[in-house]
């Protein structure tokens, strides 16, 4: 069976969508709040900026190569084996933890009507609770194998419901209670300054809202139209995301009483069920809205959920065409759908909710999916570099320079997220490349490309270093802010050019991208229109092999 590219603009656009408005609106105005006052809009845009060049970089390169599961297949393309390896197992541990935190998410909000489901104000889920997400988790992945078509059908009506819950709360809270003078109250505009600014964007949960762009890219493979469709629908998801996130931003901080702001915006705090909107719609006494709240705190992460079942079975499905995971996990059902693959991750899922608590979960999806995304703007440059004569369907803006910027941005958001987190990432790569050992030595002869991933040794130990010596999570603050930042913006624009320059050569990239066509016929019965048209491109520019 071949890969069905039946998902069009707005199914793709909503995808991206519904990955990024997942239950963390109800919670991410107060905690930019508390990190950088009023001015936590300020890290909206900054984190949306940064986010839509990271998008455009992978816009770029996904329009090239439309293909399943992008996140691990791209640097395979580009610099090989071992790089595709460590990024695509970032990647796909991060996603594995993503549907049973939204799953989770959701039964915690269920239980202010089926307690049963919760043990207590301080604890997880009851044993009843578990066994409902499992079968949560059973829906997502029922719904992913009985096709694509369904899924984005699904997921699209989801997400025009979670759309409506945000904008109906926005437009509520302005006209009954709106305060423009919250906006310089307690210490100004930027009561904590640009340290906050910045920590809002990571620690304030920004970045990884607006991550969930990175469903898109994993469904670049089944996508009508992917040249035009990729890139239109990565701008609009991130466009639309922005302007509900900073509309809720600013009606958040607009909203706020006298008296909830009396001890200053770092002591702004929630005890609501539903966290500060929930407590914000309780302060203004409009009952209708808390219901309304109730309802959007279930559906908006079970269609989080839904959507990162379907994306993380594209990547499961990708590590086994680049040889990590065995080749069964490539195949596809009569729908289309990699089964297999959303079967491992079905059961991964399942048992990290019986093993690891809500919170473990949450710090290992973070550490997990920080790194995989630094591949964007180094393989924009590295393909520029070695596939100049390849037609690209869309062309990021500025070439080199913004790769380097959004390189450096995307940095900058990975070190801001601190230390916490940044051991935490150190360890599941050292613990990744354990596992994977024994099939990065032997898998059909392939080269390892080692030198494609040399960069990632001083890479990680800048970020590593710096982390610990910075002032962000738990950091032992002995480099001051903005110094650290700086230190970091500076050190990783040798390595973005060291990282650019280590690409596959010409044959080893054309050896790839044939292998990708073979795994289209082989795997899915024969090439469908965007893989015969990426099969004459190769055919077209390809040169005679030569020794790497």
């Amino acid at each position: 069976m071949a890969f069905r590219r039946e998902i069009g603009l707005i199914g793709l656009t909503f995808i991206a969508v519904g990955g990024v408005l997942g239950s963390g609106w109800l919670f991410s105005p107060l905690l930019a709040s508390q990190l950088a006052g009023p001015a936590a809009i300020i890290s909206w845009t900054i984190g949306a900026v940064a986010m839509m060049f990271l998008a455009l970089t992978f816009a770029e390169i996904t329009a090239m190569f439309p293909v399943a599961g992008g996140l691990a297949r791209i640097p395979q393309f580009s610099h090989g084996r071992l790089l595709s390896t460590v990024l695509g197992w970032s990647a796909w541990a991060g996603y594995c933890t993503t549907a049973p935190i939204e799953v989770e998410a959701a039964m915690r909000y269920a239980s202010t009507y089926l307690p049963a489901l919760h043990g207590g104000q301080d604890e997880g889920l009851s044993f009843l609770g578990i066994i409902a997400s499992l079968g949560l988790l059973g829906v997502m992945t029922l719904l992913n194998a009985f096709g694509v078509a369904l899924f984005a059908k699904v997921n699209t009506s989801l997400t025009w419901v979670k759309l409506v819950f945000p904008v109906v709360f926005v437009l509520v809270i302005f006209a009954d209670r709106f305060d423009a003078s919250n906006f310089t109250a307690h210490g100004g505009f930027a009561p904590l300054g640009l340290e906050g600014i910045f920590a809002a964007v990571a620690s304030g949960g920004i970045a990884f809202a607006f991550i969930g762009f990175r469903h898109a890219i994993d469904m670049a493979g089944e996508t009508r139209n992917p040249q035009k469709t990729i890139p239109r629908a990565l701008i609009l998801s991130i466009l639309i995301c922005f302007l509900v996130y900073g509309a809720i931003q600013i009606v958040f901080v607009g909203g706020l009483s006298k008296e909830e702001l009396s001890g200053g915006w770092s002591s702004l705090d929630a005890t609501h069920s539903l966290g500060p909107l929930g407590a914000l719609a309780t302060s203004v006494g409009i009952l209708w809205l808390v219901s309304m709240l109730n309802v959007a705190a279930v559906l908006s992460p079970l269609g989080g959920g839904l959507v990162s079942t379907g994306s993380n079975g594209r990547l499961a499905m990708a590590m086994s065409e680049n040889g990590v995971f065995p080749r069964l996990f490539a195949k596809l059902n009569s729908s289309g759908v990699p089964l297999y693959a959303l079967v491992l991750n079905f059961v991964v899922g399942g048992v990290l909710l019986f093993t690891t608590s809500f919170e473990g979960l949450v710090a290992l999806n973070s550490s997990a999916l920080v790194l995989s995304f630094m591949i964007g703007p180094v393989a924009v440059l590295s393909f520029r570099r070695v596939l100049a004569d390849y037609p690209r369907p869309f062309s990021l803006p500025g070439g080199a320079i913004v790769a380097m910027l959004t390189f450096i941005a995307a940095t900058l958001m990975v070190y801001w997220s601190g230390w916490d987190t940044m051991w935490r990432l150190l360890l599941l790569l050292a613990v990744g490349l354990l596992i994977l050992s024994p099939k990065l030595r032997a898998h059909d002869g392939a080269r390892l490309h080692a030198r494609g991933a040399v960069w990632l040794v001083p890479y990680l130990i800048v970020l590593g270093g710096v982390a610990l010596l910075g002032g962000y999570g738990n950091g032992l603050d002995w480099i001051q802010a903005p110094w650290d930042s700086l230190l970091v913006a500076i050190l990783s624009v040798p390595i973005f050019f060291l990282a650019a320059r280590s690409h596959l050569p010409r044959a080893g990239v054309d050896r790839e991208l044939a292998t990708e066509l073979q795994f289209a016929e082989e795997d899915y019965g024969h090439a469908d229109s965007a893989e015969s048209a990426l099969a004459e491109e190769v055919k077209e520019h390809r040169r005679p092999p030569k020794d790497e």
